[in-house]
């Protein structure tokens, strides 16, 4: 009769281990439905991850630009007229706005010591002459005499010859010096050097002139035909200039379109302005344009040849670097362009791309290469 309560305690606790064994089988169960159930959605959560991006076809076009650029309207000649002589002005024949001719004379030097000097010079040139003269006819009397053998010694007519030679070169040298004295004297009169309009006068009657470090008695500029610069970036200058030409306004005829034809180019590109500069040509028969005046100039680019086009939400931009990014096989790859023309909403790209390239319609930097994507060709 006492084994009978240990007997029920071994039970009790038999019952009771199989009773836990059982819970705990039933819980490692439900934990694992569960994990299963959780595993099964997560390949359609693989799936959703591929986002769906509107994409469209890389296409090669003509880029044109229309761009309008800061020009300035220079003289076709502008001269500095400065007197070569010392001396007093005379008398005035011109002032600011006056329109000459070539060789008019603008203004008298009064310097009578060049006159003078010139008269002593001429003086000179006279008795030179008349010194060669006498030693050429007693040379030549004595080469005549000297053909008979023992009239003339050699030496006498040598000598005499020599001296004819002497006097030929004192005649030609005086000769030269009075022609260049009255070629400075020529200088009395300050000339026009070509047709054109004064547009800055410095002296006066009386006014002393000829000092060499002096301002310019007069400007003169030939206005007939003006030359527009125009400083022209380093982008543009490989494209080509539709028709050759340019339109431009100007501030003091804003209702005016004037015709500019491109002329000249400086070959180089300013390190400063990454610029180069380009000249044009204006006609200006009638003188409505002033030189001196700023103008907008507006100028038609395109590419010689066709180049890649995208519109401009496809490129990004970043510190580093600019991309756009290309999809092939539904994975993404970001490909490093070149910029060229931006046409407003579209723009001019260079890289490693060809027509036909799946790009991204709207790049970003959150779209990493290798990126699984869903392509949505985009038809606008």
């Amino acid at each position: 009769m006492m084994k009978t309560p240990f007997i029920m305690t071994r039970q009790s606790n038999y019952i009771l281990n199989v009773r836990l064994f059982t819970c705990c089988f039933l819980i490692g169960s439900l934990i694992a439905c569960n994990e299963n159930q959780e595993k099964a959605p997560g390949k359609n959560q693989e799936a959703a991850k591929a986002d769906t991006v509107k994409v469209f076809l890389l296409t090669a076009d003509s880029a044109q630009k229309t761009i309008s650029l800061p020009g300035e309207l220079l003289p076709n000649e502008n001269a500095q007229i400065r007197a070569k002589v010392q001396g007093y002005i005379r008398k005035l024949n011109v002032d600011i706005g006056s329109r000459v001719k070539k060789g008019q004379i603008l203004a008298l030097i009064d310097a009578p010591e060049i006159n003078t000097r010139v008269q002593e010079l001429n003086e000179k040139v006279r008795a030179a002459r008349s010194r060669y003269a006498s030693s050429k006819d007693y040379f030549d009397r004595i080469n005549e005499a000297s053909k008979a053998d023992g009239v003339i010694a050699p030496s006498e007519l040598q000598r005499t010859k020599n001296q004819m030679m002497a006097d030929s070169s004192e005649f030609n040298a005086a000769v030269f010096a009075a022609s260049s004295y009255r070629q400075i004297g020529g200088y009395l009169a300050i000339l026009a050097p070509y047709n054109g309009i004064i547009t800055k006068r410095t002296i006066n009657v009386g006014s002393f002139v000829g000092n060499p470090n002096e301002q310019p008695l007069f400007e003169l500029q030939d206005n007939s035909s003006l030359r527009l610069q125009v400083p022209v970036p380093e982008v543009y200058t490989g494209a080509v200039l539709l028709n050759n030409s340019a339109e431009l306004t100007t501030r003091s005829q804003p209702d005016k379109k004037f015709k500019a034809t491109l002329v000249r180019a400086s070959g180089n590109i300013d390190n400063q302005s990454r610029s180069e500069l380009w000249e044009f040509a204006i006609p200006n028969t009638t003188g409505e344009l002033k030189a001196g005046s700023y103008s907008d100039v507006k100028m038609r680019f395109l590419r010689s040849k066709p180049s890649m086009i995208v519109l401009t939400s496809a490129v990004v931009t970043t510190l580093e670097k600019k991309f756009v990014i290309k999809v092939s096989n539904n994975t993404t790859q970001w490909i490093d362009v070149r910029a060229g023309f931006n046409m407003g909403d579209k723009q001019e790209i260079f890289g490693d791309l060809n027509p036909g390239d799946t790009l991204v319609l709207k790049g970003n930097e959150e779209l990493k290469p290798g990126t699984t994507v869903i392509t949505k060709l985009d038809k606008k």
